[in-house]
């Protein structure tokens, strides 16, 4: 989850107050994700006493007072929760959120299944990243030898969705995870003795879809739940790249290389139709 949103449930009716008076739209959506926070530490707090009253053979009835507050606050926390983004900034994580909820209200074995379900649909979306990526730079010389990091960090990314830390197989599946990560990270385009600025823009545009779309896994992989608008919007990254950077007629010699109608003024305006970001533009400017 983002960070900020561990208010202790003491703090339920500040937490309510701030929210109800904010008119700023941006700032309300945080505070509605903080006021989720102290419902769920309130809920937490009241079901946590309620166990040790129990211990203490105090009988607590379905029906008390306290436990129709705690699952008040739980449902109000759950509405909230479509305010709660990813730690990534992506895109918020709502469904993730629930699952807390779900261990109270469901059966136990209702429970286990929608976590089987949605750990499977994680696993098809860094299925889907991968070969998206695969697709993109697979077969482009420059990028030669990438196509097995890629390969590597989705198996490696797929065993961690899989494994709790209270599993034994957590620190070979954390470390493979991690390993294979970073040396997707480390890959450098081969690039000719002199190359032109299309490759170089081609390159440098091409390192930055490779990192977004590690880091689009590894928050998948962490948070066990699919991402999909944040996996649908880098997929069409993608294809535009290819597009970009597809073979056309203008490619023939003597015609004007692509990175003119990036950088230069020849069409106004097009330079952001063809997908590259401002500082790709920037880190290599025309000679």
């Amino acid at each position: 989850m983002e960070h900020g949103l561990n208010i202790p449930g003491s703090r339920l009716d500040e937490a309510r107050r701030a929210f109800n008076e904010e008119t700023d739209p941006p700032k309300k959506r945080v505070k509605g994700a903080m006021l989720a926070g102290a419902l769920f530490n309130r809920a937490t707090d009241v079901f946590t006493k309620a166990v040790e009253l129990q211990a203490l053979g105090v009988e607590i009835r379905t029906d008390n007072d306290l436990m129709r507050q705690c699952d008040d606050h739980l449902q109000e926390a759950l509405a909230l929760g479509r305010l709660v983004l990813h730690r990534s900034g992506e895109e918020g994580i709502d469904e993730l959120w629930g699952e807390p909820f779900k261990a109270f209200a469901f059966p136990i074995e209702d429970f286990y299944k929608s976590r089987y379900i949605k750990i499977a649909a994680t696993m098809r979306d860094i299925d889907r990243i991968c070969a998206a990526l695969v697709a993109t730079f697979g077969g482009v010389p420059i990028f030669a030898g990438l196509e097995p990091f890629i390969g590597a960090f989705a198996r490696a990314a797929k065993v961690k969705c899989e494994t709790l830390h209270t599993d034994a197989e957590i620190f070979d599946a954390w470390s493979s995870f991690v390993s294979a990560g970073e040396k997707l990270s480390a890959f450098q385009p081969l690039l000719s003795q002199r190359p032109s600025l299309d490759e170089r823009l081609r390159a440098s545009h091409g390192l930055q879809l490779v990192a977004s779309g590690k880091e689009l896994v590894s928050s998948i992989s962490r948070a066990r739940a699919p991402m999909q608008k944040s996996t649908r919007e880098f997929i069409e990254r993608l294809d535009l790249y290819r597009g970009t950077w597809a073979p056309r007629a203008s490619d023939r010699p003597g015609a004007p290389p692509l990175s003119s109608r990036v950088v230069g003024a020849s069409r106004s305006g097009e330079g952001a139709s063809h997908g590259l970001l401002p500082q790709a533009v920037a880190d290599h400017p025309t000679p």
